[in-house]
This record gives C-alpha cells, structure tokens and sequence, in this order.
C-alpha cells in the first residue's frame, strides 16, 4: 500500500469515528416523527388497521360470484357391480350381478353461485366496517400515548440537562468562595470554622451534581426508549427550555370529545348494536342462486383427447344447469333468541361503560386542569423568587468582596439561590407536564 493510499483510509477511518461520535439531534417534533416510524406498539397498531381492511374485503367477497372449476379422472381396476332382479334374466326370486360402465372415465366442468339475499351477510359487512374504524381510532390512540410518552420523556431530558447546567454553575460559585475563604483564613481574617463549613456545604453540592448528572443519563436512556432509538448511540436534544416557556397559556374551553378511549368505546357500541340486528336478520329467509356446467366422456382406453362425433365411444357429453336455493329458518330451540338475549345484554354492559368513562374523563380533566392552574401560578412565583435571590446574593457577594459582609452571609444568599433555581425547574417541568396531561385528557396532541 502506498502512501497516498494509506493516509486516505486513515483520513476515512478518522471521518468514520467523528461520525459516529456525534449524536443525532431531534427537535421535539423530529423525535415525534421517529418514534411514529418505529414504535412497536404504533407499528403493530397499524399493522391491525391492515387486518382489519383486509377482513372487510374478506367479508365483501362472501357477497361476490363464487366460480370454481374441477377436473376429475378415474380408473377403475374393477367395474362397479350391481345386482339385478332374475326376472329379467328368467330366474325368478335371484338377482344376478352385472357390471356396468367402462375403464376410464373424465369429468371436467365450472360451477358457480351468487348470494341474492341474506341478512346476516349485509349486518356482518356493515359491522366489519365499523371495525375498521375501531381500528383507526386503535392507531389514533396508540399514536397519541406515544406522544404523551416521548414528549414527557423528551422534557424531562430537557430540565435536566439545565438543572445540571444550574448546578455547575452554583459548584463554581462555591468553589471560588471555598478558595477565597481558605485564603482570607490562611491570613487571619476570617476564622478556620468558616472555611469547614464551606467546604461541607461544597462536598454536598458536588453529590447532589452527581445525583443530577445521573439522573440525567437515565431520563436520556428512557427517551431513547420511546422512541424506539437505539439505546447504543448517542442523542442530542435541538430545542432549547425558553422555548416551551414563553408558549402561550391554555385556554379554559376544553371538552373530552375528540378522546380516543371514548371514540373506541363508541365504536365498539355501534358494533354491538349491529351484532343485534345481524342476529335478528338470520329469522329471514336467504336466497342464492346456483349453476354448473360439466361435460364427460367414458372409455376402455385412455383415449380423451381423441374425439369423433360419429363415433359415440369418443364424444364428450354435456351437462348443465341452473338452480334457486331459498333456506328458510322454522325454529330452532329459541338458540337466536338466546344469542340476541345476550347480545342485549352485552349492550348494556357497554353503555355502562361508556358512561363511566365518560364520568371519568371529566373528572380526569378537571383535575388536570386545576394542576396546571396551580403549576402556572407556582412558576410565576418561582420565577420572582429568582430574580430576589439573584439580587440578595448580589448584594452579599458585594458587601463580601469589600469586606464589610461575611462569607456565612454570601453562603446564605447562595443556599437560597441554589434553592430558588432548583424550585424553578421543578415548577417549570410541573407547569409543562400538566399542560401535557390537559392535552391528554382533551384528546389533543401534544406540545407542537
């Protein structure tokens, strides 16, 4: 190899690791797209929608022309033996054994029929329909919790990562109060207690960081996880945390409509009420219509394909007909009757059903609502909260750096600081997590 040869595999080695060391970045949007495309649960969801379109053309073919065509050929080792009255042979009160026909024998023909009228074949077909759309609203919904699941998870990842970014920052604000006491200590200004204590207050920041840092790791694992993204490589998030903050409050008319649970449960009603009348459809009578047309032909020798018209052994002989199949149900050990019994039944049970999830998700969305409420408010005070901590522990700084203030002070004003961040992000990932769950219990999408 020469050398040219051997810095371009080593310059397409190099752009093959920088490749892989960068992580795929998703937009919340982007990564809503990805989990969609590779979601098992949404892939098997639309995989069932298939099933069911299919079933309904399954069903849709019962009422088509049914055709079929045969072809059957026969050698007989032994001519079939029958036995006939000795009358007719002069030996009365005997029976004398013939056989009849010939070696070979050919069949070959078409047959068809048509459904004409039959009331549980139209119920089905409209009940299979109806179960198509129960499949649609199945993929609408399996849809819509992987959205909940992604951009929760999504957040979450999010307010970690400037959770951690709040606690680097406050580690190096620490750090350089813990150097400067040690100083001022070494020189006698300050006593040696005061540098401990910082340092203790310094040691259980940086657990915490690690705390952050860890759960951070695993918020990133199980967003890789909804997903459906290998939890071998690397991701990156592209939006940012202001982003999500400044979007505009929810508004207070809010209805449970468009949820999908509810649209499912309907849909399975409207199944069960066609299964009713399917059953009360079977009392009618059913009509089809029916015909074949076969030709045949009998030899001593396999001679099928020879055909002479004035030759009767070598013809082909036709067969055909037309018929009218009417089925007319008379009783039946009151068996339908029972079955539309349980059917009715069933019926009940789903509005039962249906009016407790409709209680439910009412309450569910009252509830979500009054959260967010709460959240929202708990935000705005965590948010002035900050700015009066930022603002006393400016001053503290100030007063220290011109030694009128001790470091007890400046440590105080820090805590608080500390504490006023970390409330902030908590009530922020509140505040979004509810507007999510509003969203969810509407039946909407999520965080656009």
């Amino acid at each position: 190899m020469n050398r040219s040869t051997l810095l371009l595999a080593l310059s397409w080695l190099y752009s093959l690791s920088i490749f892989a060391q960068n992580p795929a970045l998703f937009s919340l949007q982007e990564a809503l797209i990805y989990a969609k495309d590779h979601s098992p649960n949404v892939l098997n969801a639309q995989l069932d929608e298939g099933l069911a379109k299919a079933r309904t053309r399954e069903i849709t073919g019962i009422g088509l022309p049914q055709i079929s065509a045969s072809a059957d050929i026969k050698d007989y080792f032994d001519l079939p033996t029958s036995l006939l009255p000795g009358e007719i042979f002069g030996r009365p009160g005997s029976f004398t054994p013939v056989r009849f026909g010939t070696k070979y024998n050919a069949t070959a023909g078409f047959s068809f029929s048509q459904l004409l009228v039959n009331g549980e074949y139209f119920a089905g077909l409209q009940a299979s329909k109806a179960f198509q759309e129960l499949s649609k609203i199945n993929t609408r919904r399996s849809v819509l919790e992987l959205e909940i699941a992604v951009s929760k998870a999504y957040l979450t990842v999010l307010v970690n990562r400037y959770r951690l970014k709040s606690f680097t920052a406050n580690v190096e604000r620490l750090k350089k109060l813990l150097n400067d006491t040690k100083a001022y200590a070494s020189q006698g200004f300050v006593e040696e207690i005061d540098a401990k204590r910082l340092e203790v207050q310094f040691n259980n920041l940086l657990t915490e960081q690690n705390k952050v840092q860890n759960l951070m790791k695993l918020s990133e694992e199980l967003l890789k996880f909804q997903m459906g993204f290998p939890l071998t490589d690397s991701l990156g998030l592209k939006d940012s945390l202001p982003l999500f903050e400044s979007e505009s409050s929810i508004g207070t008319n809010l209805t449970i409509e468009q949820r999908q649970d509810l649209l499912a449960l309907a849909a399975q009603k409207r199944l069960q009420e066609l299964d009713i009348r399917r059953l009360h459809l079977g009392y009618l009578p059913s009509i089809a219509a029916y015909g074949a047309l076969q030709t045949n032909a009998q030899r001593n020798n396999f001679t099928f394909f020879d055909f002479d018209k004035n030759d009767l052994t070598k013809q082909w002989y036709t067969i055909s007909l037309v018929g009218l199949s009417i089925n007319v149900p008379v009783f039946d050990g009151f068996q339908r009757h029972q079955k539309i019994n349980q059917a009715k039944l069933n019926l009940q049970k789903v509005n039962n059903a249906q009016y407790l999830l409709e209680q439910a998700a009412r309450l569910e969305l009252k509830t979500a609502f009054v959260q967010y409420e709460n959240a929202r408010k708990s935000l705005t005070t965590q948010q002035t909260n900050i700015a009066l901590a930022e603002d006393v522990y400016a001053v503290a700084q100030k007063k220290f750096n011109n030694g009128i203030g001790n470091n007890l002070e400046l440590l105080n004003a820090e805590t608080s600081l500390k504490e006023a961040l970390n409330n902030y992000y908590n009530a922020l990932y509140d505040f979004l997590i509810t507007k999510i769950d509003i969203q969810k219990s509407t039946g909407s999408t999520t965080l656009k």
